[in-house]
Formats: C-alpha cells, sequence, structure tokens
C-alpha cells in the first residue's frame, strides 16, 4: 500500500507506520488503493467499525492536504460529536509528524466570531454545525474543498435532519472534489442517500459478519425477570471485569436503574444516556476509555461508534429489538462487534427473561446460523471457562 504514492509523503508513511499499521485490513487493502488513485476516485464503501476504515480516509484526507495553503482542504461529516473527536484522535496520531496539519472541529458549542475564515485545513464536525459554517456564517468556502468524507451514513440518515443537511453540503462542493462514503449498513435508505450524495462511484461491500462472530463465544442466560437478570449479572461480575465490559439496556430508564443496582452493590459502572449533555458523555467515554470504570452501562443510541481496545465483554442485558418488536441483527452485530475487535478474542451474553425473548434469541441464532450456549450463571466452574 506503501507504493509509489505514498513514498512521496514521508511525514505521513511515519505517521502510519508510528500507529502500528504494518499490515493492511481488508477494507484499507480494497480501499487504499482507489482513495489515493490519481485523478481522485469517488467511494461507497460498507464497512463496521473496527476494521481500519478510519484511518484509511483519514490517509486519504492527509494525502491531499497542501499544508501551505491556509484554508480548509478536507471536510469530513459525522453523525455524532463523539465520533467527530475520535476521528480527530486518529487524524492527530497519523498526522503528528506533519505539525504544521491543523484541524478544526465544527460541533455545536464551537463559537467562531462570525466574518472570519477559518486557516485549518481539515474540518470535521456534524451536519448541522458544518452546514451553518459553510452557508450561514462563511467560515469555509465550499468551493475549496477537495476531499468529502462522509462517515456512518447509516447512522447519520437514522438522525432527523442530519440527510438533507449532508445533501446540502454536497451541492455546495465543487464538481472534482473527491466523495467517500463509509456506512455498516446498506438497506434502501442508505443506498438511496449514497448514491445522491456520491456520483459515479466505486463500491465495496464487504461482509464482515463471518469474521467478527468467529472471534467472539455468545452464550445466553436464562432468566425469569429483571431481578433474576441482576442476579446473573452479579454472579458474572467478578469474571466479567478482569477486562472492560458494556452492558446494553433497550431503554434509558432500565439503563438508569441498572447503573444504580450496580453501585449499591459497590461496583464501579459508568452510565452513558441520551439525555446527556455532549460534554457530558465525552467525559463519561474517556473515563471508561482510560479504565477508571471498568463497567459501561448504556442504550443502543449513545453506543454507536465508541472505540475501546480494551472492551472484551459484551452484556445484552435486553436483546435489541426493533420499533416493531423483531430481533434486531444489525444492532447485534454492531453490539458484540465491539468485543472481537481487531482480530481479539471477545465474549457476549445474552440474558433471556420471557419466553418472547427466548424467540428473539433463537431467531438472531437463525440469521447469523451461529449456536449461541446457554450459560448457568449459578456455576462458578462455568464462568470460570468463559473468562479464561
Amino acid at each position: 500500500m506503501s507504493g509509489t504514492f505514498l513514498s512521496r509523503k514521508p511525514q505521513l508513511l511515519q505517521g502510519v507506520y508510528a500507529m502500528g499499521f504494518n499490515r493492511p485490513s481488508k477494507i484499507q487493502e480494497n480501499a487504499l488503493p482507489l482513495m489515493l488513485a490519481e485523478p481522485p476516485q469517488n467511494l461507497i464503501a460498507q464497512s463496521q467499525s473496527g476494521t481500519g476504515k478510519t484511518a484509511a480516509f483519514v490517509l486519504a484526507m492527509l494525502s491531499r492536504v497542501e499544508p501551505a495553503e491556509r484554508y480548509p482542504q478536507c471536510l469530513c461529516l459525522s453523525p455524532t460529536y463523539e465520533l467527530a473527536l475520535q476521528t480527530g484522535k486518529v487524524i492527530e496520531q497519523m498526522g503528528r509528524f506533519h505539525p504544521e496539519l491543523k484541524l478544526a472541529y465544527a460541533v455545536r458549542g464551537n463559537k467562531l466570531e462570525r466574518g472570519q475564515k477559518i486557516g485549518e485545513h481539515i474540518v470535521i464536525g456534524t451536519p448541522g454545525t458544518v452546514l451553518d459554517w459553510c452557508a450561514k456564517l462563511k467560515f469555509i468556502d465550499p468551493k475549496k474543498i477537495k476531499v468529502f468524507v462522509l462517515d456512518e451514513a447509516d447512522v447519520m440518515i437514522a438522525t432527523q435532519g442530519h440527510q438533507d443537511q449532508s445533501i446540502r453540503i454536497q451541492r455546495m462542493l465543487p464538481r472534482n472534489c473527491q466523495m467517500l462514503l463509509f456506512s455498516a449498513t446498506f438497506e434502501d435508505s442508505v443506498w438511496k442517500f449514497a448514491q445522491k450524495v456520491v456520483p459515479d462511484p466505486n463500491i465495496i461491500k464487504l461482509k464482515r459478519e463471518e469474521e467478527t462472530l468467529d472471534t467472539i463465544k455468545q452464550y445466553y442466560v436464562l432468566c425469569n425477570n429483571r431481578d433474576e437478570k441482576f442476579q446473573a449479572l452479579c454472579n458474572l461480575y467478578g469474571a466479567i471485569t478482569i477486562a472492560q465490559a458494556m452492558i446494553f439496556c433497550h431503554t434509558r430508564k432500565t439503563a438508569s436503574w441498572l447503573a444504580a443496582e450496580l453501585s449499591k452493590e459497590g461496583h464501579q459502572v459508568a452510565l452513558l444516556s441520551g439525555e446527556m449533555m455532549v460534554e457530558q458523555r465525552a467525559a463519561v467515554i474517556e473515563r471508561f476509555r482510560e479504565g477508571k470504570e471498568k463497567v459501561l452501562v448504556t442504550t443502543n443510541v449513545c453506543a454507536r461508534g465508541i472505540d475501546v481496545e480494551q472492551v472484551s465483554v459484551v452484556i445484552n442485558f435486553d436483546l435489541p429489538v426493533d420499533k416493531d418488536g423483531n430481533p434486531d441483527n444489525e444492532t447485534y452485530l454492531h453490539r458484540i462487534g465491539r468485543t472481537g475487535r481487531f482480530g481479539k478474542r471477545g465474549l457476549a451474553v445474552n440474558m433471556v427473561d420471557s419466553k418472547h425473548s427466548m424467540d428473539i434469541l433463537n431467531r438472531i441464532q437463525e440469521h447469523f446460523n451461529k449456536k449461541i450456549e446457554r450459560l448457568d450463571t449459578d456455576d462458578l466452574d462455568e464462568i470460570e471457562k468463559i473468562a479464561n
């Protein structure tokens, strides 16, 4: 991958190796030659988080920046503040041998003086703020953008307004701007959106299901009610906190209740919930990432795109279902995919508390064609076994 292209940018190559990328992942192998080609190619790519796609598109952005030109040349849209910060971290790491390279965050609450133009080379932010910076406040001249990245398109279009804002931003960009769109899933709605945003695309669809599920041991625990689920969780607790764990709940209410109950038992847990302020959420994730809390209790919405490498256990306190109460296989994969990241071994435990949730679990097993084994949390030997 380093070939001729990166030899022209030795500082970039240094950054790539310093991050420990010696062998490219599947998405990098397929996408990088396209993204770095001359003339630039557009791309729609399917890839979950944990596959190295952020590093791939960051490399593409950095490769096109002319540091001497003091204006935004690359624009990256993220569905959430957290994801924007995370991508920013990758840019900083990869570009660290390029000290003159500057990065700005177009996120809610980042107030700039009206009428000024910004001098940073890369702008990363959420659609609403980016649109304001381009159109209303004119901090950015969209006509000078060379690379436009739209990350996690499936999450993007699930948020009211983001879809239209993204399309409006895209329409302001020059014809020769390179457009790169990434999404973990491609239902029809995502696909239609992708085609609106990316003209003449190269398309890469990667199935990571098989790979993901092969590195993760999956179990279920049979309970009769919420309290029994809590008891089972407490029995597991010692075994799961060797590394870090994420516990998923269906509602904010359950998540708050569970975090409070675990705290009463003397366990140190962090709670991530939708009604928190952006800054609060960022602080919770940072503490969890640093290992100050070993266990993060969260609802679905908050968990997209949280990259914490030490997570080795995911517990579905509630199984993921869509708004009609059917199994949400995509979310299941997304949740448990938090553990077997980058080919490491992971563990997923599903709590079943009714005939209905057993039915959901069976349908998830059928969908992925993978057996989920029963785990008896009253049997300490069994717990020992899964922990190793």
